[in-house]
């Protein structure tokens, strides 16, 4: 098959970064604008992904794949908190808040895969935490508009998108599935899911209800636009997992720390966050962090996959490509390759 050409690949990493930062935007003014419930825009952006997974199908992108739904159910459910959350997170934070506390991600999972399943780190990746918690910590706690409940939302979806990103590259490896295969369960599973939570916490009729309320056609066609873009942002990066190479790989972790930056600024010139000096300080902290981290990774991730004989590439070779995740909900950009 004839390798993608470099203006595809570029096409596709520029889909990804203007989605990217416009669904992070558009949930925001949403939330702002329209006061639409949290969890049914999430549930709404699990049916969308549904059906643009179903057209994908028919138009022979992937392969369907037969799992057992018992086992997808744990990682549905967290699958459904980690979204609900980082987008309770953006409702209740500053957009530069809610893009600050997203990095605490990273520590998280390291200590997740250290404690509870004896994974390894070196000392210069540990390190690189250091400044990524405490330019977090500067943001947050010094943010004029802080929100304690913000926070608290921040904080359990940090936990639970570790969780989700640890176990969604367990069952990639366990059922030897990619990225749009394993979506093409949880979506609809987790819109399912949430359906039953809805009732419990938004008010679907009567006074104020999802139903009842009287929408306007301006709300309405918002609400559908962020559920397509979430849909976009997955599709562009199943195009680019598809398209991996070490060039890709490096250009992407590029465009990774791109998003990070237009959508802070966004933040400030859309919704007029304020911010303090202490707080800009704290934002390339983090930022440094998180560049520093993603350098001492690929160093290490070159230097394993070098092969030292003949046998070793072989083996290399049998596990296939590395996998990586996708989140759907619009508000979650936090792709993590996993091993």
């Amino acid at each position: 098959m004839a390798s993608p050409s470099q203006g595809f690949v570029s096409l596709c990493l520029g889909l990804n970064v203007c989605c990217s930062i416009v669904i992070v935007l558009l949930n925001k003014w949403v939330y702002v604008t329209y006061k639409f419930p949290n969890i049914t825009l999430t549930c709404l952006h699990f049916l969308v992904t549904s059906l643009g997974l179903v057209c994908c199908r028919q138009f022979g992108m992937f392969q369907p794949k037969s799992l057992p739904i018992i086992k997808m159910l744990p990682l549905s459910l967290t699958f459904c908190g980690f979204v609900v959350f980082t987008n309770l997170s953006l409702q209740n934070n500053t957009v530069g808040t809610y893009q600050i506390c997203k990095c605490m991600t990273t520590p998280c999972i390291i200590v997740l895969q250290t404690y509870f399943y004896h994974k390894s780190f070196s000392t210069k990746v540990k390190l690189t935490l250091i400044p990524i918690s405490i330019g977090v910590f500067l943001n947050s706690y010094y943010d004029i508009k802080f929100s304690a409940i913000g926070i608290t939302f921040a904080t359990v979806g940090v936990i639970v998108t570790s969780l989700y990103q640890v176990w969604v590259g367990e069952k990639q490896q366990e059922f030897q599935v990619n990225s749009m295969q394993l979506l093409y369960y949880q979506a609809p599973l987790s819109a399912f899911l949430l359906l039953f939570v809805i009732p419990w916490f938004e008010p679907v009729i009567g006074e104020g209800g999802i139903i009842s309320n009287n929408w306007s056609v301006q709300a309405i066609c918002a609400v559908l636009m962020t559920g397509v873009v979430a849909f976009c942002v997955n599709l562009s990066i199943f195009w680019i997992i598809g398209n991996t190479s070490p060039l890709t790989c490096t250009r992407y972790n590029m465009v990774g720390h791109l998003k990070f930056c237009m959508t802070l600024l966004g933040g400030y010139l859309i919704f007029n966050d304020p911010i303090r000096m202490i707080q800009l300080g704290g934002i390339f902290l983090t930022l440094g962090g998180v560049i520093t981290y993603t350098h001492f990774k690929m160093q290490e991730q070159k230097a394993n996959a070098l092969p030292t004989t003949a046998a070793i590439s072989d083996e290399s070779n049998i596990g296939g490509p590395k996998l990586q995740s996708l989140q759907v909900g619009g508000s979650t950009d936090n792709q993590t390759t996993t091993k």
